[in-house]
């Protein structure tokens, strides 16, 4: 479930009424790709922005990204059109998965990493498919694997800007893209 926006235009850290004590009452929340598609595909830029997420996912999984997860923030998933007065221009993320078994040699992974940077370059990501987009390697040391989750969590959890505190979502990079498709091809019956 995504939670309504709150009083600022951004998604609450933790569900309205609950304590941040109860571990499913927080952020980040595990929602589907189609849930993020109906509640934010609501004019064409979203939908743009939309299908490049889509596409760089599926650059993911093609090159054997299949389990882990991705972070979703940013003005994508906040009212950016009430709050900046103008839509998201892309889409903030971060995906936490294990390398694909090809890679697991440090010299091969290394060299994947410059071989790909439509995939582990942000501002590639950017360009190639509107995704911010940022990469953590399951399968690297705990403490920097730690020392990686919280940075990332402390940087997504809070506006640049104004420090509000704010949530995010979790959606599996394994979860299978077809629907969402389907659904934006229906056309501009979603967007207002």
């Amino acid at each position: 479930m995504i939670p309504d926006h709150n009083q600022s235009g951004v998604l609450p850290p933790f569900l309205p009424g609950l304590t941040p004590a109860i571990e499913g009452a927080t952020s980040p929340y595990r929602v589907s790709l189609l849930n993020l598609a109906k509640r934010f595909s609501i004019n064409e830029e979203r939908i743009k922005i939309l299908n490049g997420f889509i596409a760089y996912r599926n650059a993911l999984r093609a090159v054997g990204f299949n389990h882990g997860f991705q972070w979703i923030d940013g003005s994508f998933v906040e009212d950016a059109e009430y709050i900046l007065g103008r839509p998201p221009a892309d889409i903030d993320l971060i995906t936490f998965a294990t390398r694909p078994e090809k890679y697991s040699d440090q010299e091969n992974w290394r060299n994947f990493l410059r071989s790909r940077p439509d995939l582990f370059d942000p501002k590639e990501s950017k360009k190639q498919y509107l995704c911010d987009a940022y990469f953590v390697d399951l399968q690297t040391n705990p403490l920097f694997l730690v020392n990686q989750t919280k940075y990332w969590f402390g940087l997504f959890s809070h506006q640049r800007e104004t420090f509000q505190w704010k949530g995010m979502l979790e959606i599996s990079i394994a979860e299978d893209d077809a629907e969402v498709l389907a659904f934006i091809a229906q056309g501009d019956a979603h967007v207002s």
